[in-house]
């Protein structure tokens, strides 16, 4: 019986944009207004195993622009990527997952959102860079106090 070969594997199978959204529910009326719009930001990641040593990672981010208490757009976009990641222990396999693999995608992400506003007619939304580590480590901490489940995970 031929020996497993144990070397640790990370790869990219493959990036893609899993979900895009763009609503613009009060337009056109809402356009003429003057006011700076008020811009809300929410980011979420996820990871789910595809198959054996496969898994799946999907960031969102979810745009919301009003002006006063109307909605002058809304985008939702998740970009997603397929990781090939054998052979390294358990207890470093949640970090790739939650702080190595979001930060290759997060790039992608904040492109699209980008060229969407642009091609919507509003001036673009950069989304700022974002510290997936630190994020990673205050879930881990709020978790080892009874607030969470250990996994850094939300939308779907």
């Amino acid at each position: 019986m031929a020996e497993q070969d144990a070397t640790p594997v990370f790869q990219i199978q493959r990036m893609y944009l899993k979900d895009l959204s763009l609503e613009q529910p009060n337009s056109p009326q809402i356009l003429l207004e003057q006011q700076q719009p008020q811009v809300d930001i929410n980011l979420s990641m996820a990871a789910s195993g595809v198959a054996d040593g496969v898994f799946e990672v999907t960031v969102t981010a979810t745009v919301t622009t009003k002006v006063g208490d109307r909605t002058l757009f809304l985008i939702e976009a998740k970009q997603a990527g397929i990781f090939e990641i054998r052979n390294v222990p358990q207890d470093q396999l949640q970090g790739i997952l939650s702080i190595v693999c979001p930060q290759m995608i997060y790039p992608y992400l904040r492109a699209i959102v980008s060229d969407v506003c642009t091609r919507a007619g509003f001036p673009p939304i950069m989304l700022t860079e974002v510290n997936f580590q630190a994020m990673f480590e205050a879930q881990q901490a709020q978790a080892q106090n009874g607030n969470g489940s250990g996994v850094l995970s939300s939308a779907n």
